[in-house]
């Protein structure tokens, strides 16, 4: 499918589609020899570095053991907005993975992409991360160059699917941050232009109140950073039309 950017209004009107339960299928072997190494200039940019999530990405591993995920799910990836997301409550009957972790970066993601995407054959990966970079204070140059890593990285471990890029939110929390991030997913949105199979999804600008602030109702009241039932919700609306087209 060719790249397209979609906006939450024209996303948001919701239609109903069927998923077929995919059938189980035998695990893949664990990868014999590491993923490969980032720079230590990425490790040292203000991210933790893949490896302080190892405990994270070996309780995935230990549960592919114990039963491995239906192929042509959808796979989500990502920071904390993803590992946070009861993925079963806002798609109900629809086959997902949900291979969120962190506090994590982009690159961190493509680090352990042949650990946690590539063995599962999904039939689409969506992908929220690099907010998180901001915060690092990396640049949205880095950031977009990072999504373009993982985009490439996608296209040869799991050749023909496509990946969905949700825009990095504006959240209380890092309202601070926003200038930061909206150039960002800029960035990330022109990155994902140059893929094949990229669609980039603008859910920020929903996410904004009538005073350009965001809306209050959709975060934790606790951290103002991750979001609450109405966010996800939302999120939930903005993806659904597009996941039946997949």
């Amino acid at each position: 499918m060719k790249h397209r950017t979609l906006s939450a209004v024209r996303l948001i009107a919701v239609f109903a589609a069927v998923y077929p339960a995919a059938a189980p299928c035998a695990a893949f072997p664990e990868a014999s020899s590491p993923a490969p190494a980032l720079s230590a200039s990425r490790e040292t940019s203000g991210c933790r570095g893949p490896l302080y999530w190892q405990s994270e990405i070996n309780v995935f591993l230990r549960s592919d053991a114990a039963a491995f995920p239906p192929p042509s799910s959808v796979l989500f990836m990502g920071s904390s907005s993803i590992r946070l997301w009861d993925l079963k409550k806002y798609f109900p009957g629809l086959s997902v993975i949900n291979r969120g972790f962190g506090g994590s970066c982009l690159a961190e993601s493509t680090y352990y992409a042949d650990r946690i995407a590539f063995p599962y054959r999904p039939r689409l990966i969506v992908l929220y991360s690099g907010e998180n970079d901001i915060a690092a204070l990396r640049t949205p140059e880095a950031v977009a160059s990072d999504l373009a890593e993982f985009l490439a990285a996608s296209a040869s471990g799991l050749p023909g699917v496509p990946v969905v890029y949700i825009s990095m939110k504006p959240s209380p929390a890092r309202w601070q941050l926003w200038p930061r991030m909206r150039e960002a997913n800029a960035a990330a949105e022109a990155a994902c232009g140059a893929a094949a199979g990229c669609s980039y999804v603008d859910a920020a600008s929903a996410m904004l109140g009538p005073d350009g602030r965001p809306r209050p109702e959709l975060f934790r009241p606790e951290d103002g950073l991750h979001m609450s039932d109405a966010g996800y919700r939302l999120w939930a609306d903005i993806l659904f039309p597009l996941l039946a087209a997949y």
